[in-house]
């Protein structure tokens, strides 16, 4: 139902004759179309917040009994008084928007808290783990919370820094892909352009205050179902913007529709913002960097002891522990020899090609052949497993004529010693606007992909790895900090993405996903016959972000499966190596939370409000999660004053600190704030708390 029809319903309740005269007029009205798009402003979308404490003035809903398949009261209740009878708490409730007061009392189990889109929200992060393994590296942040919520939360954490934007959203199929208001939007639902419509452009309106306007880009994926009318929205909602669409084959074999063509491909669109423009890489358009081939030999039949390789490529290469770089090859040997007869070379790790399942493999080149490319700066050196802790790729000798003769161009050199090379064949190939590359097939390189990485867990229709790294390489490929942003993450391809650019040139750069963790409508029906319901733990574990996106981002930088097994599959174009070796990366999971204002003001929300604070700064290295006892605490990239009077010594660790972004100052007083703002070394942004963050969402918020 429209915002307007609602109002209509109401005038009916309290004058049916009014009531009946508008519906009229407004039916007239609604016939005469004007040129471009049109559609229905629908009231503010609702969201239920099952894990969130029921709060006196909270608005619920009444649940359907455990075990019960039926749709619950959709009514929306105020919580009056919350009241212990017995063992339980009962909420007195009175229905808002009826005609006359209606009252009711249930017990909190059976009730769960309802915002609405246009209700001023005040939230705030708990963590729900992190997997590291980059050292201070930027972490890349996972958000389990509705999205239209969580990108409020970002305009206080990154309005106007955003690089890049990455969605993928419903593609309004009819086919129980999306929900407006709690309700899955059905083929045959009349509102059903215009309910996703206005979804779009309440996320896109916040999208636009995250990108930086001076150069950033926008990307959006969608089907025939909406693609006409999400371009005019596009157009509508960024007139600043460069639009353009882009056709691109995910399914050669196409997707068979009875009387019609087969789907094969589908659009993306490309909204780019002040100098933001297409990075036109050498080659064919796609790829930059050139072949690593993994020194490791991968096929059972080179095993230790097997013919193929002989003797001759079983030896250990001695990497330094501090600098990481080889420094010398040792004698090859034999089936019989002990890994520990090979002689130690002082503040040296001796290296051998064994898988993480213990299993001896063979090295794919002689000890004299890797000489020669390690003289020649082509062989890399990453962090690899307990039974090998290095892993080693190589660019190999039939090569180096591309290097002589300027096809392949040396770009740099990496602090383990290798060089950076690219391609450099011929002129420029400007990508086009029809896409058609095998890297990009959604089946083999999403569906399978996935598939591989989570054990055999499945998610409906996942990107391409390889086709959004390609998108996104356009125009983040020279912004090796670049910040990403998927707030329809689904099973996190954007963010492994990201981690897979980063590994091909050494970049800092991190991704923001944001996904809720509804389950599947299936699913739902099967866990309702259970007696379950949402925010039980056996609900909740079946969730997208728990059971998918998590566990992909984990997967991706550690190199095994949710099981804790070594992923048996290895990555395809640009940069190939095995899964297994896992990526070099960091990443926190948070979850959203709602606070009050009050408890933000008086500091009992602290604990909450911290990772936003971090997320400003940066999402890199320490973060302080604890009000501190001495008055004032320092992070690696900002520091916290919550006792004025102890400013003196706050800055002057301040001054001294390396890459210091930020200092957050609580007081309620402007003018100590100033003084103490003024004395803060240059480059230092000073931020007000808490008063910053309530009047970034006391104005950021309604509709």
């Amino acid at each position: 139902m429209s915002r307007l029809t609602d109002l209509i319903a109401q005038a009916k309740a309290k004058n049916p004759q009014l009531g009946a005269d508008l519906d009229r007029e407004f039916k007239v009205l609604s016939s005469r179309l004007p040129f471009g798009l049109n559609f229905e402003p629908h009231s503010p979308e609702v969201v239920e917040l099952p894990q969130r404490p029921i709060r006196k003035g909270d608005k619920v809903r009444v649940l359907p009994k455990r075990g019960s398949l039926k749709k619950g009261d959709q009514r929306l209740w105020q919580v009056k008084v919350i009241r212990k009878v017995g063992d339980s708490k009962v909420a007195d409730l009175e229905l808002l928007g009826a005609a006359s007061t209606e009252t009711h009392s249930i017990t909190l189990d059976d009730l769960v808290v309802v915002a609405e889109f246009r209700d001023t929200i005040y939230p705030g992060l708990i963590s729900t783990g992190r997997v590291q393994r980059a050292g201070d590296k930027p972490f890349h942040t996972v958000i389990n919370g509705e999205n239209y919520h969580v990108l409020k939360a970002l305009t206080y954490t990154h309005r106007g820094k955003i690089d890049a934007i990455y969605i993928d959203p419903p593609y309004n199929t009819g086919a129980k892909d999306w929900k407006y208001n709690n309700d899955y939007v059905e083929g045959d639902d009349l509102y059903r352009h215009s309910k996703w419509l206005a979804m779009m452009e309440r996320r896109l309106k916040i999208a636009r205050e995250l990108l930086n306007p001076v150069d950033s880009v926008l990307i959006v994926t969608i089907d025939e179902k909406e693609y006409l009318r999400l371009g005019l929205l596009l157009e509508q909602t960024f007139p600043e913007g460069q639009v353009q669409m882009v056709s691109s084959v995910i399914n050669p074999s196409g997707a068979k529709r009875d009387n019609l063509f087969s789907r094969a491909d589908e659009y993306i669109y490309f909204v780019t913002f002040g100098h933001a423009a297409v990075s036109h890489p050498q080659g064919d358009g796609i790829t930059k960097q050139v072949r690593w081939w993994y020194l490791r030999r991968t096929d059972i039949s080179s095993k230790r002891g097997t013919k193929k390789g002989g003797v001759a490529q079983f030896y250990p290469i001695y990497v330094d522990k501090k600098s990481k770089r080889i420094v010398e090859l040792g004698a090859a040997l034999s089936p019989e020899d002990d890994l520990n007869s090979v002689p130690d070379i002082n503040g040296a790790v001796p290296v051998f090609p064994i898988r993480e399942d213990g299993l001896h493999m063979n090295w794919g080149l002689t000890a004299p052949s890797l000489q020669r490319l390690i003289d020649c700066g082509l062989v890399r050196v990453t962090p690899g497993h307990d039974k090998q802790p290095f892993i080693f790729t190589y660019i190999s000798e039939d090569s180096l004529p591309k290097l002589n003769d300027g096809r392949w161009q040396v770009i740099g050199t990496r602090d383990d010693g290798s060089k950076i090379v690219v391609a450099n064949e011929g002129k420029v190939t400007r990508a086009t606007t029809a896409w058609r590359y095998t890297s990009h097939d959604a089946g083999q390189y999403g569906t399978s992909t996935l598939r591989v990485l989570l054990n055999g867990r499945q998610f409906p229709f996942p990107k391409s790895l390889y086709a959004v790294e390609d998108a996104l390489r356009f125009f983040v490929s020279e912004k090796p900090n670049a910040v990403i942003l998927d707030f329809f993450a689904g099973s996190g391809t954007t963010a492994h993405a990201v981690m897979r650019l980063n590994k091909q040139d050494d970049g800092l750069r991190q991704c923001i996903s944001v996904t809720n963790n509804e389950v599947a409508a299936d699913e739902q029906k099967e866990l309702r016959g259970k007696g379950l319901r949402p925010g039980d733990t056996e609900w909740e574990q079946w969730g997208i972000c728990d059971y998918i996106t998590k566990p992909r981002v984990e997967a991706a930088i550690t190199g095994k499966t949710p099981e804790g097994k070594p992923i048996e599959s290895d990555y395809k174009f640009n940069d190939e190596f095995p899964m297994a070796d896992g990526l070099e990366e960091n990443a926190e999971f948070f979850t959203l939370t709602y606070e009050t204002p009050v408890s933000i003001s008086h500091n009992i929300a602290f604990a909450r409000i911290a990772p936003l604070l971090w997320l400003r700064a940066g999402s890199s290295g320490t973060r302080i999660d604890k009000l501190p006892i001495e008055g004032w605490a320092m992070a690696s990239a900002y520091g916290l004053l919550v006792d004025v009077d102890a400013a003196t010594p706050f800055i002057k660790a301040v001054s001294k600190a390396k890459n210091l972004r930020i200092a957050y100052i609580v007081t309620d007083d402007d003018r100590r704030f100033q003084a103490i703002a003024r004395r803060l070394p240059e480059g230092v942004e000073p931020v007000r708390l808490y008063e910053s963050y309530l009047t970034n969402f006391s104005f950021a918020n309604g509709e």
